[in-house]
């Protein structure tokens, strides 16, 4: 019962007012206030499209579902509030520094044992 209402709290009836598309993420804005994004990538047929051929979006069936028309395809509004997505989000690249060096990929060092000198100082503001 619990993971029900956590559903009705997420989803509910939220219904989208409005979609568009900005650069490869999509947006919506639902009924109850609140704007929801996901990236485009995240659906094959969206992933594989022009930035252009994403801005044709309509809102179809009273709010729950959105269509490209030209693209033949359809995205439930509950399954985007959901997390419902066919593809992985993509790994983000660390992006290199101004400098052009490679970032330094190191595990930090752990400390072990009980040898206080290991232990970091800390300075006194005494």
């Amino acid at each position: 019962m619990r993971d029900v209402r956590a559903y009705k709290s997420i989803v509910g009836e939220a219904a989208a007012l409005r979609a568009w598309a900005e650069g490869r993420a999509i947006f919506i804005e639902l009924n109850d206030g609140r704007m929801v994004g996901f990236p485009a990538d995240r659906f094959r047929r969206l992933a594989d499209t022009s930035d252009e051929a994403l801005k044709a979006v309509r809102v179809e069936v009273n709010g729950f579902a959105l269509r490209w028309e030209e693209l033949d395809e359809d995205i439930t509004v509950p399954g985007i509030l959901e997390g419902r997505f066919e593809l992985p989000q993509k790994e983000q690249s660390t992006p290199a520094p101004s400098s052009g060096k490679k970032l330094n990929q190191e595990t930090p060092k752990r400390i072990t044992g009980s040898d206080p000198s290991q232990a970091p100082r800390l300075k006194s503001t005494m």
